[in-house]
């Protein structure tokens, strides 16, 4: 489709070509801006911040128990590397064997509590703050003042 455009003079040449400049600046900041919503949608921040969310990895572990998995493996090897470390082979098996048990009893749930309580532990308490000035008198713009 043709579009014909009134041009009689060099005048009107000047103003269609400054419109179409402005259109294409206009077009080109908009095109930027749309480039830019589409490329932060994929950052690895974003993608973390929409899908690792607390509500999605439970619906994911009640499936395929990844935390209790998770927990029977990294248990016994913490515990062996923090508070057994100069025990023997007899004492680090028997810790193994016992928090390996332990860590498959825990699952998603356990583990946002224990984390919510210790994070609870650690978050300031906010003190509440008197008004710095209540006056229920009579307001100074009133006929009565």
């Amino acid at each position: 489709m043709s579009k014909k455009y009134n041009i009689n003079n060099l005048h009107d040449l000047n103003i269609r070509l400054t419109s179409l400049k402005v259109d294409y600046k206009i077009q080109e900041t908009m095109l930027k801006n749309d480039a830019k919503v589409y490329v932060t949608q994929f950052t690895p921040g974003n993608l973390l911040k929409k899908y690792a969310t607390p509500s999605t990895f439970l619906k994911a572990d009640d499936k395929l128990n990844i935390s209790s998995k998770l927990m029977s493996f990294l248990l016994p090897v913490l515990m062996n590397s923090t508070l057994f470390r100069g025990s023997g082979f007899i004492t680090k098996t028997l810790v193994g064997l016992a928090t390996s048990k332990f860590g498959k009893t825990l699952d998603a749930e356990h583990l946002t509590g224990v984390f919510n309580t210790v994070k609870g532990l650690f978050k300031k308490k906010s003190k509440l703050k008197s008004p710095a000035f209540a006056d229920y008198g009579i307001p100074p713009d009133s006929e009565t003042y």
